[in-house]
């Protein structure tokens, strides 16, 4: 088969909208050349690991147990020689340095426990309501979620738990079941609180429980990406033409907020466009999940629309200040080689389901 035929029987509609959201990538960060090059370079490297894994036949490797626990511990060491070695930016451990690139080690987690938890549920699906179950695939979550934590990355940990959360949701699991899930939630979180979180951790969720409370402070991000959105209008002040971005009012315009960002420049029409690319994405992947004939391959795209949708919800909700800011990026869309590398090997396994299909 050629190389045009590979690229037929891949599903465009799903290339459609990452392509999107990239193009909306592009055109916030423009104005920042050397992040605008960063991001090109991750994104060929990411769309060739995305077509090179469309192509693989996964399925034989889940047949080898020892394959799925291996790439499993070797993400916990990869976690525990960051924490060690890695240099500290911006406060947190939680960077590989690869020349003038650096790599986000728990981005790499979020994948292998979509993996693991996938194959476990695949294989328990008949014993889904045994408590031993239940505890081991919080063991499988919270050995690599307590490694982010000490990074500190209390993003990553909570979308560590979301993935772990939406597992049990969509296992079937038993009411009284999901209640000491939630019991169990409850004394981690007192445990994060008490032993983990930072102190300016503690301020965020503080001041998404009392806006405004520190306007210059802790505040001060959310309600200038509130100033941004709410000074865009309906078409937005045009390209290159975003005085909150341009003058550095707006903070981490291309990671935590670049949705305000960009519907400054292309106004809420163009935030709306954003948006609903982001959900034919997750939709098209619960498509092809839902005709999927492999159990495994289900959980898998399952287990990753639950993965991006988490990232969207904060990333969006903390714009807003509906979320504390806890510095999750916006799939295919916020700045950063790591999750644009990993979120493009699921999207390549996932493509993957259909190109067998064809």
């Amino acid at each position: 088969m050629d190389f045009l035929s590979r690229l037929k029987n891949l599903d465009w509609i799903l290339n459609a909208a990452i392509l999107f959201l990239a193009a909306a990538s592009f055109l916030s960060i423009y104005g920042n050349k050397e992040v605008f090059y960063r991001q090109l370079i991750w994104y060929c490297i990411g769309l060739t690991v995305m077509f090179l894994a469309s192509q693989i036949d996964w399925r034989p490797f889940l047949n080898y147990r020892w394959v799925i626990f291996a790439t499993y511990f070797f993400s916990l060491a990869l976690l525990l020689f960051t924490y060690f070695f890695a240099p500290a930016i911006r406060g947190t451990k939680g960077w590989l340095t690869l020349g003038p690139l650096q790599f986000q080690t728990a981005e790499f987690a979020k994948l292998i426990l979509i993996i693991v938890l996938s194959w476990f549920w695949a294989k328990a699906h008949i014993g889904v309501a045994r408590v031993k179950n239940l505890f081991l695939s919080f063991a499988y979550f919270a050995l690599p979620a307590g490694l982010v934590m000490i990074q500190p990355d209390l993003g990553s940990a909570l979308i560590l738990f979301g993935i772990w959360f939406g597992y049990l949701l969509i296992s079937g699991i038993k009411w009284k079941h999901l209640l000491i899930a939630l019991i169990i939630l409850a004394i981690v979180a007192t445990l994060g609180w008490t032993s983990f979180l930072k102190e300016y951790q503690k301020d965020r969720i503080l001041d998404f429980l009392h806006p405004g409370r520190d306007p210059l402070g802790v505040s001060y991000s959310v309600i200038q990406s509130k100033i941004t959105i709410g000074s865009a209008g309906i078409l937005g002040k045009g390209f290159g033409q975003g005085t909150q971005v341009k003058l550095g009012f707006l903070p981490e315009a291309h990671t935590d907020f670049i949705l305000a960002s960009f519907i400054e420049e292309w106004g809420l029409l163009g935030g709306v466009l954003a948006i609903m690319a982001f959900l034919v994405l997750l939709t098209r992947i619960i498509k092809i999940g839902l005709i999927s004939e492999n159990n495994f391959f289900k959980l898998f795209c399952l287990g990753s629309t639950v993965m991006f949708l988490s990232h969207f919800v904060l990333n969006v909700g903390s714009s807003v200040g509906l979320f504390p800011v806890v510095g999750v990026p916006f799939p295919f869309f916020s700045y950063g080689g790591s999750q644009i590398l990993t979120a493009s090997f699921i999207i390549g396994i996932i493509q993957s389901i259909i190109v067998r299909s064809r």
